[in-house]
């Protein structure tokens, strides 16, 4: 593609994310603006992928996308109808929406082509020099498995804090199966969950030499729960003999990093200072943990709720 060609694509990507922007603030109806959040997260993911952050593409196209759009238009349907709809008789754009955009547009195609213009800086060097003795074949799952695994920790611990809080609230109820309206969609969610599974597979294995692995893996998986609780599929998660399995199977990815990061600390004196011939085999147990985990994580957020000890 030549830079014409790349700034036109660049500027439609902008344009459009602007468009759903606005349009999920100003336009009338929850339905709307969850339809149109659920928009600007894709465009999110197609901005992520000509930035080079094709893994960062895929967590933002199943989670931001997917699983809160679902989450969202959920709880919009446990709403009473009176308020589903917000009604704006005398409603239209204001003046000053079309040539702020304008402005918007202008400004980043100033940035984007200074940018451009600009060395690019960077730890590439100093990653390549310790890469052979992280563990891992790629940068990314090097820096976030090993050479920052602390940041990785504290991610997965606020999510586990974030099912904490929801489960504080009160205890699960079930939502509505969609499948009973629509009898063919629990059909398809059954078919397309050995789909959900491979493409786990495949993202968990990929992030050893390229950009996957954990997050974006637990997220395709966590969809597919995720759409398995909606059609009613899957019941387990609120049977009470399956209480404490699932609570461990939560904190495993957590428990894991901690243990590494001790582990690290026993053996080298620093923490997630893995020696070199065992660092490999500790990241894929780390990922299979946390990407089951992160996955869990998902779908415990449409429990509304803790289950029942």
């Amino acid at each position: 593609m030549t830079w014409i060609n790349m700034l036109a694509v660049d500027l439609l990507l902008t344009l459009a994310a602007l468009a759903t922007a606005g349009q999920c603030l100003l336009l009338p109806g929850l339905f709307r603006a969850v339809a149109n959040l659920m928009a600007f997260g894709l465009v999110m993911a197609l901005i992520w992928v000509r930035l080079d952050a094709p893994d960062v593409a895929l967590a933002e196209a199943a989670i931001g996308a997917g699983i809160t759009g679902a989450l969202l238009l959920t709880a919009v349907g446990q709403l009473p109808a009176s308020q589903r709809q917000l009604h704006h008789e005398h409603y239209r754009v204001p003046r000053r929406f079309i040539p702020m955009s304008i402005i918007v547009v202008f400004v980043g195609g100033v940035l984007w082509a200074t940018m451009l213009a600009l060395p690019k800086v960077g730890l590439v060097k100093e990653i390549a020099a310790v890469l052979p003795e992280s563990g891992a074949e790629h940068a990314v799952t090097a820096i976030l498995l090993n050479l920052r695994g602390i940041d990785t920790l504290l991610e997965i611990a606020v999510m586990l804090c974030a099912v904490a809080a929801i489960w504080s609230l009160q205890r699960a109820i079930p939502p509505p199966a969609i499948g009973l309206n629509y009898p063919g969609l629990t059909t398809l969610a059954r078919w397309l969950h050995p789909l959900f599974l491979l493409t786990f597979s495949y993202f968990l294995w990929q992030g050893t030499h390229a950009p996957g692995g954990a997050f974006p893996a637990g997220a395709v998986l966590g969809a597919g729960g995720v759409l398995l609780l909606l059609t009613g599929s899957i019941g387990w998660m609120y049977r009470h003999d399956y209480n404490q399995l699932l609570r461990w199977l939560l904190a495993a990815g957590l428990l894991l990093f901690l243990a590494t990061a001790l582990a690290g600390l026993l053996m080298t004196g620093s923490l997630y200072g893995l020696p070199p011939q065992l660092a490999g085999y500790f990241i894929i147990a780390i990922e299979v943990a946390a990407a089951l985990s992160i996955a869990l994580m998902l779908m415990t957020f449409y429990l509304f709720g803790r289950p029942r000890s």
